[in-house]
């Protein structure tokens, strides 16, 4: 088996918590230090864009160049401890049946519709409004954003400094596990974007399974 991808021997009837998030739709999930958290990309290749911060303090947030500095690697995959802006330990991959995910593409937004889409899709759905939608019941607002994970994507970063996405990376029933390292606030985006080739223009349902220590 690849060494990047290790199952999970927990079982989702043992789940304490068990929701689907639809495309286009906002979850935030309080979770507990010890516990676990499952995503489930449903139908396959269904980008899950996530923020997270310290439920205690959301000054204290996920950081992408922290995460990927500490393990020199752009990518979360087994083995990867999700970082904050402090520099602590916030969530450890222990479980991939993916591979790969990425942390490089932030996630789309009315303006980035228009840059790469055309002026036409600047009022689609973005994660970046959905983000916000979610973030007003915790008394946060658009300043406290920050660059994302993209969960269930790969973007690729090729030697002359471009981006590009990668398709066909997930499938149906893949998921992630994730052992949770402090109290967190976890901000679930299922993306809706239906311009972009990596999903078959078919946003498609994400699962969220918690399990206790």
């Amino acid at each position: 088996m690849n060494s990047k991808l290790r199952e999970s021997s927990r079982r989702l009837e043992d789940a304490v918590c068990d929701i689907t998030v639809l495309a286009g739709e906002g979850k935030v999930l309080p979770l507990k230090k010890g516990q676990i958290l499952r995503l489930i990309d449903v139908c396959g290749n269904q980008s899950g864009d996530v923020q997270i911060y310290n439920a205690h303090d959301r000054s204290e947030r996920y950081s992408a160049p922290n995460t990927i500095t500490a393990q020199a690697n752009t990518m979360i995959e087994l083995g990867t401890v999700i970082r904050s802006n402090d520099g602590r330990a916030m969530l450890t991959v222990i479980a991939d049946t993916c591979g790969e995910h990425d942390t490089l593409g932030s996630g789309c937004s009315a303006e980035g519709n228009v840059v790469r889409y055309t002026g036409k899709t600047r009022y689609m759905h973005s994660c970046r409004d959905t983000f916000v939608r979610a973030l007003i019941d915790y008394g946060m607002d658009k300043r406290d954003q920050t660059c994302n994970l993209n969960f269930f994507t790969k973007v690729i970063l090729d030697d002359s400094g471009r981006l590009e996405f990668a398709d066909g990376i997930s499938g149906p029933g893949k998921y992630i596990e994730m052992r949770v390292e402090m109290d967190i606030l976890f901000l679930l985006s299922d993306c809706a974007q239906l311009n972009n080739p990596c999903n078959d223009y078919n946003p498609t349902p994400i699962r969220m399974a918690v399990f206790d220590a």
